[in-house]
């Protein structure tokens, strides 16, 4: 996809309806408050060893600063936000709202923008080792806790 088209998804996330239960189907997932979907993914790592792994963090990274930074000439400077905290304390038995659960086990910080009383919030996410980086976007009205 291109950086036009990451942003149309942004744009269709932003007026669709967030569904009553959480909903997990192709890769989307949404909840009361809440859409996070992959707008951008690499290849399967599995293959090469180690160049297709720094190649596809490159891919990825440059699709990520390409879309913070539309992102950014749209809503201004981003905050940066760490997820580690939040996943210490969903580990120590603290009830981390979603989407900030799910999106604290997948990454380690994430980009945000206020715009209206929606935040955007893209990222990067890997599951398992030599699985496919995504370019992750989503909206969200809860506050971060």
């Amino acid at each position: 996809m291109t950086t036009a088209e990451h942003l149309d998804m942004i744009d269709r996330l932003r007026v669709r309806e967030f569904p009553t239960e959480p909903v997990w189907s192709g890769g989307l997932s949404s909840g009361p408050g809440y859409h996070l979907v992959p707008v951008g993914r690499t290849a399967d790592l599995w293959e090469d060893g180690g160049a297709g792994r720094r190649e596809a963090a490159d891919q990825i990274n440059a699709e990520y600063g390409a879309l913070t930074q539309s992102l950014s000439d749209r809503w201004g400077d981003p905050q940066v936000f760490s997820l580690r905290s939040l996943l210490e304390r969903g580990l120590d038995g603290e009830e981390i709202p979603e989407p900030w659960d799910e999106l604290s086990n997948s990454t380690d910080h994430v980009h945000l923008w206020r715009a209206g009383e929606q935040w955007l919030v893209t990222y990067v996410a890997q599951g398992a080792e030599g699985d496919p980086y995504l370019l992750m976007a989503g909206i969200t009205v809860i506050d971060p806790p």
